[in-house]
């Protein structure tokens, strides 16, 4: 099965044919269904989700019959989600194949003819969905015929993207420091849980870290308590680990070096490598932040020279090459657009260290 990320995601579900479905395929808490919610709901679309694994009778998702009494023939009543006029929908199937046999079997006229009872969505209207597969999963065996009408992709969104999807979404600075430091902890390891045999052995999940950073935001100390709390959600090595974050946080973050780097080489000089990296991808993520004034520009700049020029005189070249190196992902394509068009002396400084950043 063909992997794909969150940008590819995108992509596709821009260019693909309204009239072709799509299934994501993934384990839990990875943000298939946000994401795709999201992406419709930007453009101004009807976004309707059915959790299949939790409809007991066809009648939920096609509506219920009735008896016209002009005809006296039996009809069904459209259900409460059905489209009024020719207003195209998107239709997210999610938890497919924790759905009935007797769902799947409406599911596939839907997936097949965009029908349900003999009434026919309004041009332009999609369907897609998305599944969990594996053995840990309590699923039903999908149908050769049913997963023939679909796209299928193996939905694997990367490290990177997860960070560039943290920091804008204000999730808290310790979780992000900690997955920043120790990647695997990101997703946790479903193999662990086989091979335990225990199925409610907690793991953390991206969906499980977003938890503990709603709930950091709200806990002004740390004590014995709230490290049980978290392993409740993330697990116990997991919150141990986030323990150590906690007790040893920066000392400095993007804001003490782009509005204050002069107060701050005292600071610089204590923080370790993997530290230096960190802050490093702080900066960027902050300079790629829209709304700055001229003046607010040529500040940061300055600053962010005067940075990476003490980490030089610290001999802490690879922290300066870690941070060039950001500047040639996308997300921060336009960082490197602006160095290079503002600043002759961080073009200079960084020459040294990459051949050619892409604009």
């Amino acid at each position: 099965m063909i992997k794909i990320g969150v940008t590819e995601l995108e992509t596709i579900l821009q260019t693909t044919p309204a009239s072709q479905n799509i299934m994501l395929v993934g384990r839990h808490g990875i943000g298939k269904s946000r994401i795709i919610t999201d992406h419709f709901q930007r453009q101004g679309e009807r976004v309707i989700t059915f959790f299949l694994g939790q409809m007991s009778d066809p009648g939920d998702l096609i509506g219920l019959m009735y008896r016209d009494e002009q005809s006296h023939r039996s009809r069904f009543m459209p259900p409460y989600w059905w489209p009024e006029g020719e207003e195209s929908v998107v239709l997210f199937l999610d938890e497919l194949n924790r759905a009935r046999p007797e769902i799947l079997q409406a599911v596939m006229d839907l997936t097949l003819n965009r029908r349900l009872a003999g009434r026919e969505l309004p041009s332009g209207s999609r369907i897609l969905s998305a599944i969990n597969n594996g053995e840990l999963y309590q699923t039903t065996d999908l149908d050769p015929a049913l997963v023939s009408r679909f796209n299928l992709y193996q939905f694997e969104p990367t490290l990177e993207e997860w960070l560039d999807w943290a920091h804008g979404a204000a999730i808290h600075t310790s979780v992000i420091q900690l997955i920043q430091s120790q990647h695997h902890l990101l997703d946790g390891s479903l193999a662990e849980i086989e091979l335990s045999g225990d199925l409610l052995e907690k793991q953390p999940d991206r969906r499980a870290w977003e938890r503990v950073s709603d709930y950091l935001k709200v806990v002004t100390e740390i004590g014995p308590t709230h490290i049980k709390a978290l392993a409740g959600i993330i697990g116990v090595g997991a919150a141990l680990e986030l323990q150590r974050v906690l007790q040893s946080q920066l000392a400095l973050n993007s804001e003490d070096i782009l509005e204050r780097f002069s107060r701050q080489r005292g600071k610089i000089k204590a923080l370790s490598l993997p530290q230096l990296a960190i802050l490093n991808e702080q900066i960027a993520h902050r300079l790629s932040e829209g709304h700055k004034s001229d003046k607010t520009v040529a500040k940061w700049l300055k600053n962010l020279h005067g940075y990476l020029s003490e980490l030089q005189q610290l001999e802490q070249r690879e922290a300066v090459a870690q941070f060039a190196s950001l500047l040639g992902r996308p997300k921060f394509k336009q960082v490197a657009s602006l160095v290079m068009i503002e600043s002759d002396e961080l073009m200079a400084l960084l020459a040294d260290y990459i051949d050619t950043i892409q604009l």
